[in-house]
């Protein structure tokens, strides 16, 4: 692999769908919660890409958030543009999604944002302290020590989804962050003007008309869920949904409405599709 190369595991045959993982995640956490989905339906290619300095990509010569877009954007240039195609983008990996979907806007026919990173400074989020959905001192006091470290706050206080949450921390969370290149990424992430993009997005003025979902998270402490609201200016045809019981991790324990929403997109997004060119783009 040569060191601009990203690396991607790809699944399916079909349309295209790229989907960008978070800051420090990987391309497997994303197909750990997409693939139960995509596996019932067959006829999507799900390309799941690692970016630079995380997964297995190697981080290469990158200074910030726009050389990470332009990595990606040559991706799709090489790999997916002689089709159309869908975006996924999950917190930071949205927040490129939102941006890939600027410049591709013809190609894109849909776009879903999980836990989108919106404002990149952290001091300017509108945030909520940590409340739990469901709390109980107790079991969380029974948990040893480096259980209550690694799990951080549980946003929903029972045994089974204590369980759960440990199982897909240890499992995709820890080893993605173990395979982070953090010697590169931290001095990007601590700085506001390395962890931004200038690459125009979609704004009131030149909106994205093609189906879109938004999802976040009623509990989320890392991009909260007010900042995402903004985004329905640009996106004329998006759901957008604040899951109770969710943080920045959803799903941990799915109920079937994650799957419920993002089946709902994809039914959206082929309803146009079957549509004339010229009705698809009024």
């Amino acid at each position: 692999m040569e060191s601009q190369d990203l690396a991607v595991r790809t699944m399916g045959q079909g349309f295209p769908v790229l989907i960008i993982h978070g800051w420090t995640m990987s391309g497997t956490v994303e197909a750990h919660d997409f693939e139960p989905i995509f596996s019932k339906s067959p006829d999507y290619r799900r390309i799941y890409v690692d970016l630079p300095g995380m997964g297995d990509s190697p981080a290469g010569d990158i200074q910030d958030l726009d050389s990470m877009l332009e990595r990606v954007s040559a991706f799709v240039d090489t790999h997916i543009l002689s089709s159309h195609f869908l975006l996924i983008g999950t917190s930071c990996g949205a927040y490129i999604a939102r941006a890939l979907a600027y410049k591709y806007s013809s190609a894109v026919d849909g776009l879903l944002l999980r836990v989108p990173l919106v404002e990149p400074v952290t001091a300017k989020r509108d945030l909520d302290p940590f409340v739990p959905a469901i709390a109980d001192a107790a079991l969380l006091s029974s948990l040893s020590r480096a259980d209550r470290e690694m799990l951080g706050h549980v946003v929903v206080q029972t045994p089974e989804y204590i369980d759960r949450l440990r199982r897909r921390t240890e499992a995709i969370v820890l080893p993605a962050i173990a395979a982070a290149d953090s010697a590169v990424l931290d001095p990007i992430r601590s700085d506001p003007d390395r962890y931004k993009l200038t690459a125009p997005l979609h704004d009131p003025e030149t909106p994205f008309v093609k189906p879109t979902l938004i999802l976040t998270g009623r509990q989320d402490t890392v991009v909260g869920h007010r900042d995402a609201r903004s985004l329905l200016t640009c996106h004329p045809r998006a759901t957008f949904v604040a899951l109770d019981r969710a943080d920045h991790g959803l799903p941990v324990d799915e109920t079937n409405l994650f799957e419920a929403l993002v089946s709902d997109w994809l039914w959206r997004v082929e309803e146009l599709r079957q549509l004339s060119p010229s009705v698809r783009t009024q």
